[in-house]
């Protein structure tokens, strides 16, 4: 009788072992956010403020040049209430909350900054750079972009 026994509690230690191990291996993983989920998420909350008010929609931000350079890219669905963003006068900078460094848009010798000016037309993308020296500004941070009255905070760079 006690080898019985000494099998049976072997058999459910054996069974209690597997369902631990299998509880674990279904449990649901932790949720991690990538960066292009973050942004699309981003655009989902704000995006109709931006649709409204300024008659844009906001494309986001990423780097390019190997992370040198940061573009900021929109659509025109508007282009009266877009003109702001188009203007030659007012000075577009991009502000980056984790490292509070403001860039600003490149103005090449010949070729003068590095933004696009003309009349903005519905359903047409326009964008915009700032130098990035250094890479300060780095993929999943918090950027803002003022131009002028218009201010779109908490985009995230992809």
């Amino acid at each position: 009788m006690p080898m019985l026994t000494i099998r049976t509690n072997r058999f459910w230690s054996v069974i209690a072992c597997a369902v631990a191990v299998l509880s674990a291996c279904t449990s649901p993983a932790p949720r991690t956010t990538t960066t292009a989920q973050a942004a699309t998420s981003w655009a989902a909350r704000y995006g109709e403020y931006y649709e409204r008010t300024w008659g844009v929609e906001i494309v986001g931000v990423r780097r390019v040049s190997s992370g040198y350079m940061l573009e900021f890219r929109y659509r025109v669905l508007d282009p009266e209430k877009a003109k702001p963003l188009t203007d030659k006068t007012v000075r577009p900078y991009l502000h980056d909350e984790a490292s509070g460094v403001t860039l600003s848009v490149p103005a090449l010798e010949k070729v003068g900054e590095v933004r696009q000016t003309a009349t903005p037309q519905a359903d047409r993308s326009y964008y915009m750079l700032f130098g990035n020296p250094g890479q300060i500004v780095k993929p999943g941070n918090r950027v803002s972009v003022v131009i002028g009255k218009f201010r779109a905070d908490g985009i995230i760079v992809r």
